[in-house]
């Protein structure tokens, strides 16, 4: 049974262009996500999914297998789930995929393993997805109308003890894992037998602007 990495890294991000190979921490971001995975030992293959060239360069150069991402898939409005899919047809050796996103950089090898074996002694399980607690619950959350004035979203939780909030948790944007069949029938990752993996806050990082970046980018100096 084959098990695969996947970093999806489209050449065409609008929000910060070129940003998979922009230099963090002293290497191009991508090469932390396969970095990443290799040192896990989990892989038998780890992909770049990528229509460009550069980026293809890059990924091979630090040790990574390029799948190149058809036009279609590589589109502003295009999905992780279509590059996944399109993955495991390209690659029908492929059972287990786990997803990993270029923008986890603080991503460690442990958590990978970690998050394996709680899919691999689950067998009831389909997928599973790294996430986090709510730094600010949901249901603290106010409106405004049109002239400025703040009201409760949701005022059956008005004077309510945050210990009494309901437990919820948000994908965080370092992985995903998927079985094969699962993810081929449900054309999703969020699918009935869905499972948590409550990833470090530490280890969670997003980068879609150049705030975010400089932000990256500090934390290496500091880690």
């Amino acid at each position: 049974m084959s098990t695969a990495a996947l970093i999806p890294a489209r050449g065409g991000s609008k929000r910060l262009p070129r940003k998979n190979i922009m230099e963090v921490g002293g290497m191009p971001l991508i090469a932390h996500a396969i970095g990443t995975a290799r040192v896990s030992g989990l892989f038998e293959h780890i992909f770049v999914s990528t229509e460009d060239a550069e980026i293809a360069d890059v990924a091979r150069r630090y040790g990574a297998e390029v799948l190149e991402r058809p036009a279609e898939i590589a589109q502003d409005h295009s999905t992780v789930v279509q590059v996944c899919l399109h993955a495991l047809e390209a690659v029908p050796d492929i059972q287990i995929l786990c997803c990993i996103y270029a923008t986890a950089v603080f991503l460690k090898s442990s958590t990978l393993l970690s998050s394996c074996e709680q899919l691999m002694g689950d067998p009831d399980a389909d997928f599973l997805m790294g996430v986090s607690e709510y730094e600010h619950h949901p249901v603290q959350a106010l409106k405004a109308d049109g002239q400025g004035n703040l009201s409760y979203m949701w005022p059956e939780w008005r004077g309510i003890q945050s210990q009494q909030y309901p437990k919820l948790l948000v994908s965080n944007g370092t992985f995903c894992w998927g079985r094969r069949e699962a993810l081929m029938r449900e054309k999703s990752f969020y699918g009935q037998r869905l499972r948590g993996f409550v990833v470090p806050p530490e280890q969670v990082s997003d980068i879609d602007t150049p705030h975010d970046l400089d932000r990256i980018i500090q934390r290496f100096k500091t880690h």
